[in-house]
């Protein structure tokens, strides 16, 4: 959890993602808004965001000023993930229309300054809630509600933006999103799986049931709910919260995969993450409805407030969380396939194959409990063809 203070929610940069000072001194001189003179450049200093595995991010401090720099992660990466300039032109579209998106500061597309694109964006302050409730909460007994509440209404407050207006239409494909996004997901996971083929890491896929869930997705596709902005990663510890008041939003962050499509979609994934137990290394749990003695928000409640509130339907909403759980398996096995190939060091990866099989089985078990048509029969015809 992060706080009020850099202290709170920095640290000193890994070994081996360290930045080349000189370079991006360079690259920043003259170039960053605002009244930053020479000395407060010619005092910058780095400290690294430890949370995260994917993008790097760093706090530059330069005298009284302060900015956040986010970089693709080290090692080769998927084609067309972690496009920083994507991401900077995003925030430069999204902030003026949805104040809680960071106000981008600098885009230094030059693979040579830092090894590959980087962005500067404006540093916010607030809490970031992960896996327990922070302290400075403690003493607020409504607290977990509202965070509960401040979540699902960001998110309804993101798909209410008028992407029209804001210019932000053509940022995706939004006709055929959704079997866009099984094709493209199943293909990414089979590339990842087949680097780990050889290794020992992973059940056959009779075994894993991956290819079962993949059927059941391709043959329940449903027509887009609507067309609006997709975060993509939208989670709690994604928000930044007041430290003195948790239902105020103070930043929504990551906006790497931000598209336009169904907006269904980021309510299946952020249900992934809002029920998952805590694990054993990996992705840790987020707070939900494990958590929901502690007066945080239901599966069910979040539901609620987030359909009262979008004046969505959401009856429908198991086939987005197969795809929310089947996708962060994605994720997460790209990365242990990556770590696992020794092109990145990082020992916080190295139960992610665990957590990719575990994501399976969920999503599997969600199937499997889908009512009517929906169900393994359905699976088992689609495999069959």
């Amino acid at each position: 959890m992060t706080g009020p203070g850099p202290e709170r929610d920095t640290a000193p940069v890994r070994p081996g993602e360290e930045l080349p000072l000189e370079r991006l001194k360079e690259a920043m001189r003259g170039r960053v808004p605002g009244d930053l003179s020479p000395q407060d450049l010619d005092a910058l200093e780095v400290e690294q965001f430890p949370g995260g595995f994917s993008n790097l991010t760093y706090l530059l401090r330069a005298g009284e000023h302060e900015y956040v720099l986010r970089r693709a992660p080290l090692g080769p990466v998927a084609k067309g993930a972690h496009d920083m300039a994507r991401e900077y032109h995003l925030l430069e579209k999204i902030h003026p229309v949805l104040p809680v998106a960071p106000a981008p500061a600098l885009l230094v597309e030059d693979p040579d300054v830092l090894g590959s694109p980087f962005y500067l964006m404006e540093r916010r302050r607030g809490t970031v809630v992960r896996t327990g409730l922070p302290p400075e909460y403690a003493a607020l007994p409504d607290a977990p509600r509202q965070m509960s509440q401040a979540l699902a209404d960001t998110l309804a407050d993101l798909h209410a933006v008028d992407i029209d207006a804001a210019g932000l239409r053509d940022i995706g494909k939004p006709e055929g999103f959704n079997r866009r996004q099984v094709e493209g997901w199943a293909g990414r996971w089979r590339r990842a799986r087949d680097l780990l083929k050889d290794s020992g890491d992973l059940p056959p896929p009779a075994e894993l049931r991956d290819e079962l869930v993949i059927a059941w997705l391709e043959a329940n596709v449903p027509e887009e709910s609507a067309h609006t902005l997709v975060h993509n990663d939208f989670k709690l510890d994604n928000l930044m919260l007041d430290p003195a008041d948790p239902s105020r939003v103070t930043a929504l962050l990551d906006w790497e995969m931000t598209t336009v499509g169904d907006p269904l979609v980021d309510l299946g994934l952020t249900l992934t993450y809002w029920t998952m137990p805590a694990q054993p290394g990996g992705v840790q749990g987020r707070i939900g409805a494990s958590a929901s003695d502690q007066g945080f928000f239901t599966r069910e409640e979040f539901l609620a407030r987030y359909a009262g509130r979008s004046g969505r339907d959401v009856s429908n909403v198991t086939w987005y969380e197969v795809l929310g759980h089947f996708k962060l398996a994605v994720i997460v096995l790209q990365i242990f396939a990556r770590y696992r190939l020794g092109q990145t060091q990082d020992p916080r990866f190295a139960p992610l194959g665990g957590q990719a099989q575990w994501l399976i089985g969920e999503a599997w078990r969600r199937v499997s409990q889908a009512p009517g048509i929906q169900g393994e029969l359905q699976v088992h015809q689609a495999t069959d063809e």
